[in-house]
């Protein structure tokens, strides 16, 4: 009858190989310095009795916790759960950053922190000191939180800034929000859209900056105007019914919108319902994130695609190599998304001049 696997040790892998405990752990730990042919005998002992190594075991055996710990914003991720409104930022975090990290034996913990909170350095030092990670993501606001990025700093953990162009501390990735809004607004542009009208997200969150500054990058590019066609928004849905009411109805409003959320995109369609605009006949809008409710609206929307797992699973990566003697990257690394055309997008109503 065959050993249970729970039961294999790493003294049974040692034995089996004829090798020392500290070799095993050498071998299971990734560490280097020990030979090939060393490796592949104890690899060969380890697949042939199923062993897997506990992370319980794996930080007795060294300084290593094995744990990743992922921080998102608590408000606006209880407030998105509660809504239940199709917004799907944490599970693909969860995707790449899980699935990243099983591949290299570690584990991802998922906590919720307040940045609003005056708490929140008290907070973070708690769940730092009760889980020991070995590298902690931030995602926007967090990223470029200093008293979060400062304690960390301090406390000498890797930590990747998702959402920041970085600094002098931590791992820097971006979504490449500016291209994104440069690929949103050619699209418009090569449809024949002169008049785009950009909704911004919220000023606390440094993407909403760049993703003004790619809209105006490629309009001036163009050589059209931005004037009177920028409205600030907050991500939310009720912020999107205001800008989009603020662009619509000025005396010449744009023939597209951009809006900077799926949610904000919403609340535009639905006002240009009610003002009697068809889309995309005589009003095209894009959106950001493409979660999956926009894929399911009359008609579906164009969207940008936020690659969320690909950069939560690169900044895996990144904390690991640190952790495991890397040099820290001093430029931001950049993931970039794409353009998802749907059916909310077409050639502006052509004007006929009297």
């Amino acid at each position: 009858m065959g050993r249970r696997r729970q039961s294999v040790t790493i003294r049974h892998v040692a034995a089996d190989a004829g090798v020392s405990l500290q070799t095993v752990s050498r071998v299971i730990n990734d560490e280097p310095n020990v030979r090939p042919e060393m490796k592949e005998r104890v690899q060969a002992s380890i697949d042939k009795l199923g062993y897997v190594p506990s992370i319980a075991a794996q930080r007795m055996s060294g300084s290593r916790s094995y744990l990743i710990l992922a921080i998102n914003d608590r408000e606006r991720t209880i407030a998105d759960w509660q809504g239940r409104q199709g917004v799907d930022w944490v599970d693909q975090m969860l995707l790449g950053g899980m699935l990243k990290c099983a591949e290299y034996g570690y584990r991802m913990i998922f906590e919720l922190v307040d940045t609003h909170n005056d708490h929140v350095e008290r907070e973070l030092r708690a769940a730092i000191a009760a889980l020991q990670p070995d590298g902690v993501i931030l995602t926007p606001p967090h990223s470029d939180n200093p008293l979060i990025v400062g304690l960390l700093d301090q406390q000498k953990i890797p930590f990747a800034r998702i959402g920041s162009r970085g600094g002098s501390a931590g791992i820097a990735l971006t979504m490449d929000d500016e291209g994104s809004a440069r690929r949103a607004t050619r699209h418009l542009i090569d449809l024949g859209h002169r008049r785009i009208g950009f909704i911004a997200g919220s000023s606390e969150y440094s993407l909403s900056r760049w993703r003004i500054d790619g809209w105006e990058a490629e309009m001036a590019a163009a050589g059209l105007a931005t004037d009177g066609l920028l409205a600030e928004g907050d991500f939310t849905y009720a912020s999107g019914t205001d800008a989009a009411g603020h662009l619509l109805r000025s005396a010449t409003p744009p023939t597209a919108i951009i809006a900077s959320s799926d949610q904000m995109a919403l609340a535009t369609l639905e006002l240009a319902r009610d003002l009697g605009l068809d889309v995309p006949g005589q009003l095209s809008i894009v959106s950001f994130d493409n979660t999956p409710v926009v894929r399911f609206t009359q008609p579906p929307l164009t969207a940008v695609d936020q690659p969320v797992a690909e950069t939560a699973s690169r900044a895996v990566e990144l904390i690991i190599a640190v952790q495991r003697g890397a040099p820290r990257p001093t430029e931001p690394t950049r993931v970039q998304g794409g353009l998802a055309e749907r059916g909310s997008t077409a050639a502006p109503p052509v004007v006929v001049h009297g």
